[in-house]
């Protein structure tokens, strides 16, 4: 019997299917358009040098639940892939039991007890429970990826929420002081109103530009709490736990980063690489719906200890040893519409994973555009304002003289009010441009979870 096994297993081992070589499609683009003299570091928010911002990331990191569900995830994929691992060792399973026997014309009965172990094993003559086992590593691989993709994510919400609530902060410190001057306009045009040098009209025009500040006030004081509660649940908090975020400071735009050649980049970035892995994956469960069509050849071996007497159940004993060959013959077409699905579903793989890299370059190229627009913009803005506020200037001074009507002063001070807030709004912006860029420039960074593992 051994030797017709070992003879099978030789035989078949020689006619091992032979998948082809897997070839993803990476698109070969030209450089990237711009390039900073800075090398960026996987941990891209310590280039804002605000050691708040690096206690709020590495918070986030440890504490945040959809990232550590994440984790359990990844958990759960490794004990997926011991499980599967296991198939490729004997299985031992142990057996006790009592039978009654009660021979033909005979009234009386004996009782028969037995015990035993029992052993089977699968060999893996074609290598369908190794390539098994290989698309559970690569789908395992790819939620770890997955997992890091998630953590960039997290660090890059909490810094654009901080920066959104700094710059609110601000936000509502200039309202406020737009409400001052508004109100001390208000009392200066009253009192100017009483002397006959100004119409009714003006005054209700100014108290209307007032109460649309206060109006401002409001959806910044709302704004603020709102982004308040966005960083306490990014940081696992409950929203109503959450510290006055207050401290701070706005910080001036780093210089640009390298961005490298971009096939370095689809090496770098966890999400590519989790799109890739995904492609792995596809095809090992390709390979294991193959070779399943393909004969299985198993062993299985029984010792077993019978006697009448309990007492003497350890003195008999016998074993067997068996080969099993089972080959599909007919199964409806089921084997080979499984083989023809997981091929669809690697080439599905292979298109998501170039969809992926070109969008991961659209990212770098639309942020880096942006980026050179906005400060284009904020040039513009600067030179707006700074007009703005000398027009506003005069034409306060003509109108003390009695030579400009008060409707010029309003419009150019409401101009002017408009231009400082959008000034803000648009420092704002870049910084959220520039953390795009860092977010589709950077690779993964290695967390604590990752470190304890």
């Amino acid at each position: 019997m051994e030797v017709f096994i070992v003879s099978i297993f030789l035989l078949l081992s020689s006619c091992t299917p032979k998948i082809a070589p897997l070839e993803a499609p990476v698109p070969q683009p030209e450089e990237f358009t711009s390039q900073g003299p800075v090398a960026l570091s996987d941990e891209w928010w310590a280039s804002f040098d605000d050691p708040i911002l690096d206690s709020l990331v590495q918070v986030g990191l440890e504490e945040n639940l959809v990232l550590a569900g994440n984790w359990q995830q990844y958990k759960a994929a490794r004990a997926i892939v011991r499980r599967e691992r296991s198939f490729l060792f004997p299985e031992v399973d142990a057996f006790a039991g009592v039978a009654r026997n009660q021979p033909q014309g005979n009234f009386s009965e004996d009782l028969q007890f037995q015990t035993g172990l029992a052993a089977s094993y699968e060999l893996d003559v074609w290598g369908r429970i190794r390539a098994g086992i290989q698309a559970e590593k690569y789908t395992a691989e790819a939620i770890l990826r997955d997992y890091q993709a998630a953590a960039m994510t997290v660090s890059a919400e909490i810094s654009n929420t901080w920066y959104e609530l700094l710059t609110a902060h601000k936000q509502l410190e200039l309202i406020e002081q737009q409400i001052e001057t508004n109100e001390a306009i208000v009392k200066l045009i009253r009192a100017r109103f009483a002397g006959g040098q100004i119409r009714a009209v003006d005054i209700l025009r100014q108290e209307q530009l007032l109460e649309s500040t206060r109006d401002l006030k409001i959806f910044y004081e709302t704004n603020l709490e709102l982004l308040e509660n966005r960083l306490a649940v990014l940081l696992g908090r409950p929203p109503q736990n959450v510290e006055d975020f207050r401290t701070g400071i706005i910080p001036n735009l780093p210089p640009l980063p390298q961005t490298g050649l971009p096939l370095e980049l689809i090496r770098r970035r966890p999400d590519l690489q989790q799109a890739y892995n995904l492609v792995l994956a596809a095809d090992r469960e390709m390979a294991f719906a193959i070779r399943s069509k393909f004969p299985i050849i198993s062993l299985e071996a029984t010792g077993r200890f019978n006697s009448a007497e309990m007492g003497n159940l350890f003195e008999n004993w016998t074993y067997s040893l068996a080969g099993n060959l089972i080959a599909p013959i007919i199964y409806g077409g089921r084997l080979s519409a499984e083989v023809d699905r997981t091929e669809a579903v690697k080439n599905q793989r292979l298109f998501e994973y170039g969809q992926a890299v070109l969008i991961a370059f659209e990212e770098v190229e639309n942020a880096l555009f942006q980026e050179m627009k906005q400060i284009e913009r904020l040039e513009v803005l600067e030179r707006r304002l700074d007009l703005s506020s000398k027009t506003a200037k005069q034409l306060r001074i003509e109108f003390l003289n009695g030579l400009s009507p008060y409707l010029d002063v309003l419009l150019a001070l409401d101009e002017q009010q408009q231009l400082e807030r959008e000034m803000l709004e648009a420092r704002q912006e870049l910084l959220e441009i520039r953390i795009g860029l860092y977010r589709a420039l950077a690779g993964a960074f290695e967390t604590e979870r990752e470190a304890r593992l």
